[in-house]
C-alpha cells in the first residue's frame, strides 16, 4: 500500500485535541434520550436537563477502549472485512432521497432501486460491501423499510452490510436479523456483523433515534460508525480549525458512550463535515476544503487509535459531467492516500448526498478500480525490474512479443472496465460518451445478476421474522 501522507502537524493534532476537550468540559452535549444520559450520569458524568459535561481524563479513558481494528463478518467468510490498520474499505452511496437519470431528470427513489445498488455492489470487484441505504426506499413505510433493507441485503448479497440507525427497536430488529444469519445472538456479539452509522446533530447534539440505535448495538457488541457532519459556515463555525474541533468533540462524545455502555465496542471514528456554499446557502461536498476535513480526521483515528471513515466520490454535481468527474477523483483520492479505512459513499453520489445515479455508481466504480491500483503500489523484486529481457531486446527493439510481458501485463496494467483507450476512428464507429458506456453497464450487469446461495432453513426463518415484524408495526 501506498504510505498514507498527514495534512496536520503533532501539534496541530493536540490543538485540535485540546480544543475539543475544552468544548465537552466547558460545553458540554445534549442528550435527548434519557437511557444514555443516565449511562453517563452513573459513571460519574455532570448532567443538566438533557446536556452532558464530559470530564477530559474520562473521555480519555473511555476512547481508549476502543479496538484499533476488528473484523466485520460476512455469511461468506471470504467477504470478511478487517476495518482499521492499513485496510481500505469501498462501498456505495447512503441515504439518498432521489434519482438522478441518465438525461437529467430526477426521480424518488424505491425499493427496486435500492436492491438494484445492492446487486450492483455485490457484483463490483472495487466495492468491499453492499454499505447500508444505498437509496431511500420511498414507496415503502417507514415502519418497515429497516426490514426489507436488511433482508434484500442478506439475500441478494453475501458481503457485509449496514445496520439500521433509526431508533431502539429497530436496531433490535436488524441484531435479531443478524442473529438469524450468523447463528445466534452470542455469535454476532464474538463476531461483530453489523455495523450502523451513527450521526450526531451538529451543533453539539445526538437524537434519541441516534441514540437508541447506538445503545442497542454497544449492547450486542456490533460495530458503529460515530460521525458528525460540521457544516462550516452554517452549523459549524467558518473556519476549518474551528469546524474541525467541533466535528472532533461531538465524535468523541458518541465514542465515549459506546464505550460507557460496551468497554471494547468496535466503533469508527466518522467524518462528512464540509463548507456551506455562502452563495446559495447549501452544503457542498465537492471541494478541497472538505477534502481536507476527510484527511485531518484519519489523523485524528490514528492519533485515538481507532479506525476512520470519510470520504467517497463526492460532488455538488447534478449529471454524470466533467464536474462530477474531477470533484469524486479529488475526494476519494484524498481519502484514499490520507488514510481512511471505511469509506462510504464511493459509488453513485451526486448533488451533495441527495441523490444517487446509475451511470454515476459506475464511473466511480472505474475511479475506485484506479485508486486500488495506484495504492497497490510497485512490486520491486528482482524479476520485476526485467534485466534479462531488457538484455534480450536490446537498443531499438519491442518488448510486445515477449514472453516475460505475456507473465506480467495482466497482474501489473489495471484493465479498464469503462473508460474508453480505442482509437479515434474506432471511438466513432459507436460515439459513446462516459455517460452512455456507464449506462449500458449497468444494465447489463442487472441482467446477469446471480443472487448467491443462501441455506433454506436460514431463509425461511429470516422471511418469517420479517413478516411477524412488519404485520406487528403495520398493525400499530
Amino acid at each position: 500500500m501506498i504510505p498514507k501522507f498527514n495534512v496536520l502537524t503533532p501539534d496541530q493534532v493536540q490543538q485540535v485535541n485540546d480544543q475539543s476537550m475544552r468544548i465537552l468540559e466547558e460545553i458540554g452535549v445534549e442528550f435527548s434520550y434519557q437511557p444514555a444520559l443516565d449511562v453517563l450520569q452513573a459513571k460519574g458524568q455532570r448532567v443538566e436537563g438533557q446536556r452532558v459535561y464530559f470530564q477530559r481524563k474520562f473521555v480519555e479513558e473511555q476512547v481508549a477502549k476502543a479496538p484499533a481494528e476488528f473484523t466485520l463478518h460476512a455469511r461468506n467468510p471470504e467477504n470478511n472485512l478487517i476495518v482499521g490498520g492499513e485496510n481500505i474499505i469501498f462501498m456505495p452511496g447512503y441515504g439518498s432521497p432521489f434519482i438522478h437519470e441518465a438525461d437529467g431528470t430526477r426521480r424518488n427513489s424505491n425499493m427496486a432501486d435500492y436492491e438494484n445498488f445492492v446487486k450492483l455492489a455485490h457484483m463490483s470487484t472495487n466495492l468491499h460491501m453492499t454499505g447500508g441505504n444505498a437509496a431511500e426506499p420511498n414507496d415503502v413505510p417507514d415502519l418497515i423499510r429497516h426490514l426489507k433493507m436488511t433482508y434484500s441485503s442478506i439475500t441478494l448479497s453475501d458481503k457485509c452490510f449496514m445496520g439500521s440507525a433509526s431508533g431502539y427497536d429497530k436496531a433490535q430488529d436488524n441484531i435479531e436479523m443478524a442473529a438469524i444469519l450468523f447463528g445466534g445472538k452470542d455469535v454476532i456479539k464474538e463476531k461483530p456483523a453489523l455495523i450502523c452509522l451513527i450521526n450526531s446533530v451538529t451543533p453539539l447534539k445526538y437524537d434519541d433515534r441516534m441514540l437508541g440505535a447506538l445503545m442497542a448495538y454497544a449492547q450486542s457488541g456490533q460495530a458503529m460508525v460515530i460521525a458528525s457532519l460540521v457544516m462550516a459556515g452554517s452549523t459549524g463555525p467558518a473556519t476549518m480549525a474551528g469546524a474541525l474541533a467541533l466535528q472532533n468533540a461531538e465524535v468523541l462524545a458518541g465514542i465515549t458512550l459506546t464505550q460507557s455502555i460496551n468497554p471494547g465496542t468496535p466503533v469508527v471514528y466518522g467524518s462528512t463535515s464540509a463548507i456551506t456554499d455562502m452563495q446559495t446557502g447549501s452544503l457542498s461536498i465537492g471541494n478541497p476544503e472538505g477534502s481536507f476535513f476527510t484527511s485531518a480526521s484519519a489523523q485524528l483515528a490514528r492519533f485515538y487509535r481507532v479506525p476512520s471513515r470519510g470520504g467517497g466520490g463526492l460532488t455538488d454535481a447534478k449529471i454524470v459531467d466533467a464536474q462530477a468527474g474531477y470533484e469524486s477523483m479529488m475526494t476519494l483520492m484524498a481519502a484514499s492516500v490520507t488514510g481512511i479505512n471505511f469509506v462510504l459513499h464511493t459509488a453513485g453520489i451526486l448533488q451533495y448526498f441527495m441523490a444517487m445515479s446509475y451511470e454515476k455508481f459506475i464511473v466511480d466504480d472505474e475511479i475506485a478500480g484506479m485508486i486500488l491500483r495506484y495504492l497497490k503500489g510497485i512490486d520491486f523484486s528482482e524479476d520485476k525490474f526485467a534485466y534479462d529481457v531488457i538484455k534480450k531486446v536490446g537498443p531499438g527493439g519491442h518488448f510486445l512479443t515477449q514472453k516475460h510481458t505475456k507473465q506480467n501485463h495482466a497482474k501489473e496494467f489495471r484493465r479498464v472496465q469503462l473508460s474508453d483507450r480505442l482509437s479515434y476512428d474506432g471511438w466513432g464507429k459507436e460515439g459513446l460518451d462516459t455517460n452512455k458506456r456507464a449506462e449500458r453497464k449497468w444494465k447489463a450487469m442487472l441482467a446477469e445478476f446471480q443472487a448467491p446461495a443462501l441455506d433454506s432453513n436460514v431463509g425461511q426463518a429470516l422471511q418469517a421474522f420479517v413478516e411477524k415484524k412488519t404485520a406487528e408495526y403495520l398493525k400499530g
